[in-house]
């Protein structure tokens, strides 16, 4: 399975447009090779990020997959004519393949890290029912501090997991791969943002038919306003004038 990047038009980053199989393949290969990888995923609110910080920007230059996560990067990329079939197979939330992760061969051994103490048992147990016979163990992430980063860092170091969800929120987690990764024990590192709580029920996902039409986000906002009224609203102003300042610095 192939692994290079492309480029998304108009946003100024790169990806690995997969889709569930694709990447399910490529999982096992990391597990069977047993060395330590990471996977990450571009939405806007990355790719903001991206352009705006240097740290996160060299995890996902850094990373071995950057799948398509959010309708607007997956449509841009589309407009390369790369896809084959359907377009919106490409887009891959955690929520899309991680009910998939019981295919990957050779997977026995999960951590999940982050989420709520309740939270994060309950999609330990879910993932011992998605992935039978393998070993999941759980670390919630409440109150992250440099204490709780250091003791998760031993606690990965001692399960020694094969893969491990990281999902402590955007860019909270990108920035303990960047301090840590080089510390952290062989394994393939996902970032998976809220979907620890989603995985777990505790978090409602949005209809399916919502996702095809890109409007995931209008779910979002209606159960989390406060939260995600900034990224709705405000953020996308902010990556236009970030990547208007790009283009400009190109052309001077």
């Amino acid at each position: 399975m192939s692994l290079a990047r492309q480029h998304i038009p108009v946003l100024g980053v790169d990806a690995t447009p997969l889709k569930v199989d694709d990447l399910l393949e490529v999982l096992a290969g990391f597990v069977a090779d047993g060395t330590k990888r990471t996977v990450v995923g571009h939405n806007l609110h990355s790719v903001t990020l991206t352009h705006s910080d240097a740290g996160f920007r060299s995890v996902y230059e850094e990373s071995d997959v950057v799948l398509l996560d959010g309708a607007p990067v997956l449509w841009l990329w589309s407009r390369t004519g790369n896809a084959v079939g359907p377009v919106m197979e490409y887009r891959l939330g955690s929520t899309d393949w991680l009910p998939s992760l019981g295919k990957v061969a050779g997977l026995k051994r999960i951590a999940v890290v982050g989420a709520g103490a309740e939270a994060n048992a309950l999609a330990v147990e879910k993932l011992r029912s998605i992935v039978p016979g393998a070993t999941v163990a759980g670390l919630p992430g409440e109150g992250w501090n440099d204490d709780v980063e250091t003791a998760a860092v031993r606690w990965l170091a001692e399960q020694q997991p094969q893969l491990v969800l990281l999902g402590l929120g955007m860019p909270l987690q990108e920035s303990v791969l960047q301090r840590q990764l080089d510390t952290l024990p062989p394994a393939i590192y996902c970032t998976v943002g809220g979907a620890i709580d989603q995985l777990a029920g505790i978090q409602k996902l949005a209809p399916r038919w919502l996702g095809r039409l890109g409007l995931e986000w209008a779910w979002r906002l209606l159960l989390h306003p406060r939260r995600v009224a900034y990224r709705v609203f405000g953020e996308p102003w902010v990556l236009l004038w970030l990547l208007a300042r790009r283009r400009l610095r190109r052309v001077s």
